[in-house]
């Protein structure tokens, strides 16, 4: 025979499309030719191939042979493909038997040695398989931890060719040493040679920021955990040295941990983007992300040559992205979290297609009052110019601040106060308990809706099936008469009352819950100070 047919996968941003690879072995002159929309890495595949094969003990064909990746319309980048054009070939060379991997998924790189060497994107790559109906896949032992977390499919880790080999002939499985230092053997598995346990393992013990370590600010404090119980996107605005990183940080540790198919989302999409951790193929934890301000529109949303890649807002999707020095940013890349902010997802457009890639995360931004950072505070005298401040608060557009349900000024601690605050602030784990209790009272609340949290359910819905307690929206009607609330920030104004109030144990926001959103919202003082509303605060509360 002279022709065979495996199967491996091409990514398309974090999606994964299912790619035959055909060999065909001709009379003629030794040649190899690979067709079907290749890349360049993918394109030197040929020399790769060829050399792994010799190296393990193979006699290359010496016939015409032509490699085809079907459908030849997807374009088709990386050096996964390795493996798969390596087995067609032994298979149409009938070197193995074609029928051991005609229902086969591979997926790997190959080094001229004949190592099988880890790719990125395994994870996505595996639940294509396993929707396109495969149920066997072959990837390289240190990604099988990341296949297996793929449920109903049966995962062979390998560590070389001459291993793969081996099992597909049923002949005995030469020793290799691992391809990394220090990687330790999986278990067996009913299938194959080596493979990770089944399930859905925890991404180990990390040293999460605690929010015990923030001494005072105890109405940012409010404002975090009110965050981190609705889903509310949350702005900072201080003096250098304030503490809003340190706020920032403490966020994903208030934070739920994330379900089955919310840990599968992340995973997939940090290992397209090859930054998932050695020794933790999955994330269990909101993912904090935090990219420098001088980033690009393609770092932020997701771009670069060919096929786009995954940028800072889908690494941060089902958990915290984190802009510090906001106003510093390019106000086009500001700009552009406008619609991941709205949909929960980023689309991104090149020559080479169109990408859809998720973008659902909790959004803080940090900035100075001013240029230098001293405007309104008691640290020096500002040196700005009016023109200057107003510039850089322009920054910030009105479209992208409207999408922030709560802003909050960041005051500097003085001495007295830092001292006394020191031990008498309340942990991550005594916050997050009462998020969690939070959260349970909106699902309740939003059962057998798609809902979750209160910063997903539509204005018109909220209005309309959730009222409040009677005059409870008189300062909010007010301040929209007096043009300082667009409709849109009224309806972000219940969303914050009903996690206020959830967090508070109301059957539905009263008049101080919603005086008490209502000042997030605007960042003016209405008399609704954090210790007079019935929100656990922490110290002093």
């Amino acid at each position: 025979m002279t022709f065979a047919r495996t199967c491996s996968v091409a990514l398309v941003g974090v999606e994964g499309v299912p790619v035959e690879v055909q060999a065909d072995l001709e009379p003629g002159i030794a040649t190899f030719t690979l067709v079907g929309l290749p890349d360049k890495s993918l394109s030197e595949s040929k020399d790769r191939v060829r050399a792994a094969l010799a190296n393990s003990g193979v006699e290359w064909p010496q016939r015409k042979l032509t490699v085809g990746l079907s459908p030849a319309s997807v374009p088709k980048a990386g050096s996964g493909f390795d493996l798969a054009v390596a087995c067609a070939v032994l298979g149409a060379a009938e070197r193995i038997d074609p029928r051991e991997i005609a229902g086969l998924m591979m997926i790997g790189e190959l080094g001229l040695d004949g190592r099988v060497r880890p790719v990125r994107g395994v994870l996505p790559a595996v639940l294509a398989a396993a929707d396109a109906g495969y149920r066997q896949v072959v990837v390289p032992e240190s990604a099988a931890a990341e296949a297996a977390l793929v449920p109903d499919v049966s995962v062979l880790g390998v560590r070389s060719l001459r291993q793969l080999i081996a099992v597909l002939g049923d002949e005995p499985v030469p020793e290799e040493p691992s391809a990394e230092p220090g990687h330790d053997p999986t278990v067996p598995d009913a299938f194959g040679l080596v493979s990770s346990q089944s399930g859905l393992p925890g991404s180990g013990p990390l040293r999460v920021p605690d929010l015990g370590d923030v001494a005072g600010q105890r109405r940012a404090r409010s404002a975090l955990e009110i965050s981190a119980a609705g889903g509310h996107h949350l702005f900072l605005k201080g003096p250098p040295g304030a503490g809003k990183t340190m706020l920032a940080e403490r966020l994903p540790g208030l934070l739920p941990p994330l379900s089955r198919q919310e840990s599968l989302e992340a995973t997939a999409v940090h290992s397209v983007a090859g930054a998932l951790e050695a020794g933790q193929p999955l994330i269990d934890r909101p993912p904090y992300c935090s990219p420098h301000h001088s980033a690009t529109i393609a770092a932020l949303a997701g771009g670069g040559s060919g096929v786009p890649r995954p940028g800072a807002v889908s690494l941060a999707h089902r958990g915290v992205l984190f802009l510090d020095e906001a106003a510093e940013c390019s106000a086009r890349v500001l700009d552009a979290l406008r619609q991941p902010l709205e949909s929960g997802y980023v689309v991104v457009a090149r020559a080479a297609g169109m990408v859809r890639m998720p973008a659902s995360f909790l959004l803080v931004l940090a900035a100075n009052p001013c240029p230098c950072g001293r405007f309104g505070t008691a640290a020096g005298v500002c040196e700005c110019r009016p023109s200057t401040v107003r510039r850089y608060r322009a920054r910030l557009s009105g479209p992208l601040m409207d999408r922030v349900d709560l802003r909050v000024a960041v005051e500097p601690l003085a001495r007295a106060e830092l001292m006394a605050a020191a031990g008498a602030t309340e942990t991550t784990a005594v916050v997050a308990e009462r998020v969690r209790a939070a959260r349970e009272r909106a699902s309740a609340r939003y059962a057998g809706s798609h809902w979750s949290t209160n910063s997903q359910v539509p204005g018109h819905t909220l209005r309309s099936h959730y009222p409040v307690a009677d005059g409870a929206l008189s300062q909010a009607e007010r301040e929209m008469e007096r043009g300082l609330l667009t409709a849109r920030g009224l309806d972000r104004v219940l969303r914050v009352a009903w996690t206020v109030a959830d967090l508070a144990g109301h059957d539905r926001p009263d008049r101080e819950d919603v005086d008490w959103a209502l000042e997030l919202r605007t960042g003016i003082s209405r008399g609704a100070a954090p210790g007079t509303v019935p929100v656990p605060l922490g110290e002093g509360a």
